[in-house]
């Protein structure tokens, strides 16, 4: 139901409650502030106000730094909100949630359920990505409290003539001049009045009172009585993104190397041509590192040398030249028109095209002869390159935010990503974002969802903890995580549960990405096939977004010697892959990508709870959307078989230790029953590393 436009008002804070009569005298035009009357009067009202506000609300289980930023929700996807609600003595109070998309007239209202310990309750589902807001309602139900109250003393055998005669006045209250009803309720109202009066003039009291409080007058004054000491939250933000920005499979590949034959450059056609193959896979997002033209100052060459060849592509990181800066395409790839069918082409595979926002600099970049004050300049002259000491990336040159460079940066790099939006792409993921200032994020991202709130971002930003969780609530719809390092039992169950239980769940989500082009794990080079799978299956089902670089699929892992780079990087070189090769673990990403498709509990995240498993190598967890339950468990060790006992979940779904569940192997679709809390499973990695069964609820019928 909606919420009258009046307490829309009210919610919102754009009008005031009403107060007692004072009974000071209104100032004059001639009494000044600071008066003796006029300190009173202002003094009279702070206390009016406080006094109005007799409930408590607080612990709000959304409100990010006292609602300084949006918690996140998923268009679609129902959310569960909680708050702490209470007031002084004895009375029955009441509840609601209110929310509306910024900008509309009137509140959505439903009714919180009570949970116990002061705790309340409401699950809301929003249709529509956007800015919005919502705010909790509270209030003293005088009507529930007189009749509980009424209702024990009836039992006791005491005289309720009293409280019968309060009962009256409480409804005809409710059909005053401060009641909700509607013009139907008012005809109820007067009915039930009437048959009132009939039974107010005999001596059954029980019927009198068995009619006052009647579950239909009970149902009617929660409709429509007045809402005593009517106390409203802070109105707070909330950021509503299609589902894409909480559940997604990237698949990350280079254009360039799409061609098959490692002397000819990669044309946006030769992706079109790879379509079918990634979407085969089971991907959604189709993600490229920067398309724009690549600088020639300062070019590196293959696995990062300081001398370019003169074939050398160099890295698409270090971006612009004389043919464009980032609102150009380099050329070898192809034409905006080729761009456009390749986008074109993806949609009808069911994929999103998503781009890299990246904001630097080649030396030779326009923007560094048509903008000199938005790049910082040493001493002799020189421009000064971009350093993460002791390193050099000589490269690349960075923007600087301040200065001469606001307000003009500002626009338009927000006009860049404005500009690829017009191209047809609603996804970016973010490089290198906690380098640049906080405050242009947050404006940023602001103006972009304010044209459309379905752009998603995703940040890059492996850093500390703090910083990340900050660029979360600065707007990023997504974020890279430590989980590219968790690769113990104890520290992957830590940090999922910090993720999923505390303030986090609401602002950052993680996209849990197995390597990159930056980011050889050195799990991965020693580990072999079972380790890439392993890692695989825990991204894939732990997290609601995951994504791989192209060559895990064949297990590529060859490093640069003792570092977490890969050896002859495509960053560097175009390269020809072989993805048929013997050891391919393509069947596993089309399993896993397969099941999260099938399953809602696999594209949840928050919903993750780990369960006991008697092996420290062995990780047991499980999700839960409704009536699905995905129970997985995960072998750590990519070179030894493990036998484990475990525990199965059965108070999830209300049963006893000793209970049965039927239970379907999601891999070799059988199905048979558990008898008992506890079972016993070996995982051995070399022919399967993982076990993912569906726990089939009692009474809920599976196909």
């Amino acid at each position: 139901m909606h919420v009258a436009k009046a307490k829309a008002e009210q919610v919102a804070g754009q009008k005031k409650t009403s107060r007692p009569k004072t009974k000071l005298r209104a100032s004059s035009a001639s009494d000044q502030a600071g008066t003796p009357q006029s300190e009173a009067l202002e003094s009279q009202e702070r206390l009016l106000t406080m006094a109005a506000a007799r409930l408590v609300i607080e612990g709000i289980s959304h409100e990010i730094d006292g609602g300084r930023f949006a918690a996140k929700v998923v268009s679609g996807q129902p959310e569960i909100f909680e708050a702490d609600i209470f007031s002084d003595g004895h009375d029955v109070i009441a509840a609601s949630f209110v929310h509306r998309k910024r900008g509309q007239e009137d509140f959505s209202e439903q009714p919180m359920a009570f949970l116990g310990n002061d705790r309340w309750q409401v699950t809301a589902e929003f249709t529509e990505p956007g800015d919005h807001e919502f705010a909790f309602l509270a209030w003293r139900d005088l009507y529930a409290t007189w009749r509980k109250e009424i209702a024990a003393k009836h039992a006791a055998g005491q005289d309720i003539a009293l409280e019968l005669e309060e009962g009256r006045r409480l409804v005809e209250a409710a059909n005053g001049k401060d009641s909700r009803a509607t013009r139907e309720d008012r005809a109820a109202f007067r009915s039930i009045l009437k048959q009132e009066r009939a039974l107010s003039k005999t001596a059954d009291q029980a019927a009198w009172m068995a009619h006052l409080a009647s579950s239909e007058v009970a149902t009617l004054m929660q409709r429509a009585a007045p809402q005593t000491n009517l106390t409203v939250s802070p109105v707070l933000p909330l950021q509503v993104d299609r589902k894409a920005a909480a559940c997604s499979a990237w698949y990350e590949l280079m254009p360039r190397s799409q061609s098959g034959d490692p002397d000819r450059h990669g044309t946006f056609d030769d992706v079109i041509a790879r379509l079918p193959y990634v979407k085969e896979l089971g991907f959604d997002v189709l993600y490229f590192p920067p398309i724009h033209p690549i600088g020639r100052v300062n070019r590196k060459g293959k696995n990062n040398s300081l001398t370019a060849g003169p074939d050398d592509p160099g890295s698409p990181y270090a971006i612009g030249s004389d043919e464009g800066g980032h609102d150009a395409i380099h050329p070898e790839l192809g034409t905006f028109e080729d761009f456009h069918r390749l986008v074109e082409a993806a949609r009808e595979q069911g994929l999103e095209i998503a781009l890299d926002f990246a904001i630097q600099c080649a030396p030779d970049h326009p923007w560094i002869t048509q903008h000199p004050e938005w790049f910082d300049w040493r001493p002799d002259g020189s421009i000064k390159f971009a350093e993460n000491p002791p390193k050099k990336y000589e490269d690349i040159v960075n923007v600087h935010f301040y200065r001469d460079a606001l307000p003009d940066l500002w626009y338009a790099l927000r006009d860049i990503v404005l500009f690829w939006i017009d191209h047809g792409v609603r996804i970016f993921r973010v490089d290198n974002p906690h380098t640049k200032p906080f405050p242009f994020w947050e404006w940023m991202i602001a103006e972009v969802r304010q044209r459309d709130p379905g752009v998603i971002f995703l940040a890059e930003a492996f850093t500390r903890p703090k910083v990340m969780k900050r660029l979360a609530k600065v707007g990023f719809s997504q974020s890279y995580s430590y989980f590219t390092w968790r690769n113990e039992k104890q520290e992957i169950t830590d940090y999922l549960t910090e993720l999923t239980t505390t303030d986090s769940r609401h602002v950052m989500r993680p996209n849990f990405f197995v390597n990159t082009p930056d980011i050889n794990p050195r799990f991965l080079q020693t580990s072999g096939r079972p380790g890439f799978r392993t890692r695989l299956v825990l991204a894939a089902t732990l997290g609601g977004n995951y994504g791989i670089y192209n060559g895990y699929e064949i297990c590529e892992a060859a490093p640069v010697p003792g570092k977490e780079e890969y050896l002859d990087s495509e960053k560097y070189q175009m390269r020809v892959w072989d993805m048929d090769q013997p050891g391919h673990i393509k069947d596993d990403i089309r399993l896993m990508n397969r099941l999260r498709r099938a399953h809602p509990a696999l594209q949840q995240f928050t919903d993750l709870r780990f369960y006991h498993a008697d092996n420290a190598q062995v990780l047991s967890y499980g999700k839960r959307a409704g009536d699905d339950f995905v129970l997985i468990h995960v072998n750590l060790d990519p070179r030894n078989p493990q036998n484990f006992t475990f525990e199965v979940p059965l108070w999830e779904f209300g049963l006893p230790d000793d209970a049965s569940v039927e239970v379907r192997d999601l891999i070799n679709e059988n199905r048979f029953t558990w008898h008992g809390k506890v079972q016993w499973l070996e995982l051995d990695p070399q022919t399967r590393p993982y076990a993912i069964w569906q726990l089939l609820a009692p009474g809920v019928q599976r196909p």
